[in-house]
């Protein structure tokens, strides 16, 4: 288990007072944590606070926007930097209705689902809605951007895939097929072929021209919650089909596809062949699954379980642990790393040396559901219904 600081969700705001102060806390293990401070003592002339610690908390940097803080009453000397939103989108959804899925693209664009059903554009740079997308009946549970930037693909409760226009907000293709919520989605290449997960069992890969199924993977043992694909290294030998694919399937060779599944298993698939390739028993069901490379992925579990494989040997992971946090709900690779959100509203950012040395702050103990990156930014969507926005810098 990795030891952690709890840092107060609005240092930001409440340290900009003179005489504020807010909580810190060192956690170990299954130990009781401790309980510290964190004092404004004044403000410097940029307007950045003067803050001191108490209990063995001791701030060793602070900016506007972060704080660095070490505990130096334990062996592990423990150091983290905390980073505060630098905006937050209050009005892409409504108060009280939470943000369950979003993606963004490098090119200002963003994309969110809530849980009245609300599937809406934003621009990322000032969250002004551009669009809403009208179509599904209930809940959406996944929503992402092709590559282009200009086309959406959806999916939720009602069983239905949807493309949509960026441009004009129109439905341009629905997808029918599962038999349950589709949870999940991914895009093969620029997106003749796109994949979808299932709570009925099971993962179709879908031409997205004619609108057909072109197969299944369905030796999965139950639900289906997270899906990603991936070209891969030479090594893995991913076997010819038995059968050449039709000119419909474009981009599927040399590609595994990962299944991250509620009977805590992760399973891969040769996406060509449609054959299993390998199932690794994680600790729990498998709340996300994301490539960090072609030979290695990242998996959460919904009992708080991280593990990073490497596809050349699934049996042993390269790095295996579990945080004194809850249920790890998403992933999002960044820079040989990932950024995590969990179920106890925290943020936190895992380097390529498999460190945590960095969390981002502001959801108040609520659910992070979904975590993007557009390469300067983060955007995470939480159960406070907020979308927020913090630089990648950490500055």
């Amino acid at each position: 288990m990795m030891n952690r600081i709890i840092l107060q969700s609005d240092w930001d705001e409440v340290l900009k007072e003179y005489e504020e102060k807010v909580w810190v806390s060192y956690k170990s293990g299954a130990q009781p944590a401790i309980h510290g401070s964190l004092h404004n003592q004044g403000l410097s002339s940029d307007g950045v606070p003067y803050v001191t610690g108490s209990d063995g908390f001791t701030v060793q940097e602070i900016t506007k926007r972060s704080i660095t803080i070490s505990y130096t009453e334990d062996s592990s000397n423990l150091t983290r930097k905390f980073v505060a939103p630098n905006t937050t989108f209050r009005s892409i959804h409504s108060e009280r209705k939470t943000v369950v899925c979003l993606d963004v693209t490098n090119g200002g664009l963003g994309v969110s689902s809530d849980s009245e059903g609300k599937l809406r554009l934003w621009q990322t740079d000032t969250g002004e809605v551009r669009r809403d997308f009208v179509g599904h009946y209930g809940d959406v549970y996944t929503c992402r951007f092709f590559p282009s930037g200009i086309v959406l693909l959806s999916g939720g409760a009602d069983m239905q895939l949807k493309f949509w226009s960026a441009e004009t907000g129109k439905c341009a293709a629905t997808l029918t097929g599962h038999r349950a919520a589709i949870n999940d989605t991914a895009i093969v290449d620029r997106g003749r072929n796109v994949l979808s997960c299932s709570k009925d069992g099971s993962a179709r890969l879908w031409d997205v021209g004619q609108q057909q199924c072109l197969g299944s993977y369905d030796e999965n043992g139950g639900e289906v919650n997270c899906c990603c694909i991936q070209n891969v290294e030479d090594s893995l030998n991913l076997e010819a089909p038995s059968q050449l694919p039709t000119d419909r399937e474009i981009g599927t060779d040399a590609k595994l596809l990962l299944l991250g599944c509620e009977n805590s298993t992760v399973q891969g698939y040769g996406l060509q062949n449609r054959k299993k390739v390998f199932e690794f028993p994680a600790h729990g069901p498998v709340n996300c699954c994301q490539f960090l490379s072609d030979v290695s992925v990242v998996i959460g579990t919904q009992d708080g379980h991280v593990a990073v494989l490497d596809l050349r040997n699934i049996r042993v992971p390269l790095k295996e642990w579990k945080d004194t946090r809850s249920a790890l709900l998403c992933a999002c690779p960044y820079n040989g790393g990932f950024f995590a959100g969990t179920g106890d509203g925290s943020c936190f950012y895992v380097d390529s040396q498999f460190q945590t040395q960095v969390e981002l702050t502001g959801s108040d103990c609520d659910p992070v559901y979904s975590v993007k990156c557009d390469g300067t930014h983060v955007f995470t969507a939480c159960r406070d219904s907020i979308v927020r926005r913090y630089r990648v810098d950490w500055s």
